[in-house]
């Protein structure tokens, strides 16, 4: 049995994606950010902080997106999408996984900021641009890696793509990608992935945003 607790458009996809990859569809507990289902006892047993995803797999139950993407792939290495510790760019693997983290982080704040504080009057204008802008200094570094190859490592597709590809669903609400070409590019590559088709239709409708684009008006 694997039992994945989701919501739509969240870090959850990660794990989604990468179990899509593997050819593995776990049952999916469908959660809510406001119907409290996220803070039931039962739940925060699961996941401490009340948060997706936690993924109930070979007798364990695991939580943080990160943790689970590496407990995957060592324990199913034969998906070749983790990088051993003897790989040359196993470095390299770590920093993206983790670095996809960053920008979710500052995602985190930007839906803080436009989708939950329920009074507009809230939003601190300085906060959004200064966060908006940070998540597009990610992407700049993610734009100048893609330059010349199709994924972020050299040697092709792993589990730090499908820890980016929650990235690729949320910062276009907040950052435009018009001068990231290579970005842009690689979003349609893996958009025609077998295992991101699989997973995006398993996703489910995404909750966040009631707009494309969330813009900073001046002044």
């Amino acid at each position: 049995m694997i039992r994945l607790h989701h919501v739509a458009l969240s870090r959850s996809f990660r794990v989604l994606w990468l179990l899509s990859e593997m050819g593995i569809e776990p049952e999916i507990v469908v959660h809510s950010i406001t119907d409290g289902s996220l803070r039931a006892p039962d739940y925060l047993a699961k996941s401490p902080a009340g948060r997706v995803p936690a993924l109930e797999i070979d007798g364990l139950t695991l939580f943080e997106s990160g943790a689970i993407t590496e407990y995957l792939c060592e324990t199913r290495p034969d998906h070749g999408f983790g990088r051993p510790p003897s790989h040359p760019e196993r470095a390299a693997y770590l920093e993206w996984l983790h670095f996809a983290e960053t920008q979710a982080h500052l995602i985190a704040n930007l839906n803080l900021q436009w989708v939950f504080l329920r009074d507009p009057a809230m939003r601190s204008p300085t906060l959004l641009k200064m966060e908006a802008k940070r998540l597009a200094i990610t992407l700049s570094a993610v734009e100048r890696a893609l330059a010349g190859q199709d994924y972020l490592l050299p040697s092709g597709f792993s589990a730090a793509d499908t820890m980016f590809g929650y990235t690729l669903l949320a910062a276009p609400h907040f950052v435009r990608l018009a001068p990231f070409p290579a970005i842009r590019a690689y979003r349609d590559r893996i958009a025609a992935r077998p295992g991101w088709q699989r997973a995006r239709a398993l996703d489910g409708v995404q909750k966040f945003y009631a707009q494309d684009f969330y813009e900073v008006a001046d002044g």
